[in-house]
């Protein structure tokens, strides 16, 4: 039975006027497996099914094979995360 590979959401990058009510900064990165919760719950939902298609062996349309950018959905915050498949050592 193989594993599911590991999975990393960064943030890359903030397009909206106002900081991250949930205090993410540009840098931040979260292990999906272990530190998921403390990801914002809105860019949460928005990752998932990224996740799941990524986790899977799907690709994204126009993104990097393994690789996955969506914002965040807060108007004012529009957080820009990068989700990779990252291979196992």
């Amino acid at each position: 039975m193989s594993r599911r590979p590991k999975i990393k959401i960064t943030l890359i990058d903030r397009k909206g006027p106002v900081g991250c009510h949930r205090g993410h900064k540009i840098g931040d990165s979260y292990d999906f497996d272990t530190q998921r919760g403390e990801l914002c719950p809105m860019a949460m939902h928005v990752a998932f099914p990224y996740v799941d298609i990524l986790r899977y062996g799907g690709n994204i349309p126009g993104q990097e094979p393994g690789t996955a950018v969506f914002c965040c959905p807060d108007v004012d915050t529009i957080n820009v995360f990068k989700i990779e498949v990252c291979e196992e050592d």
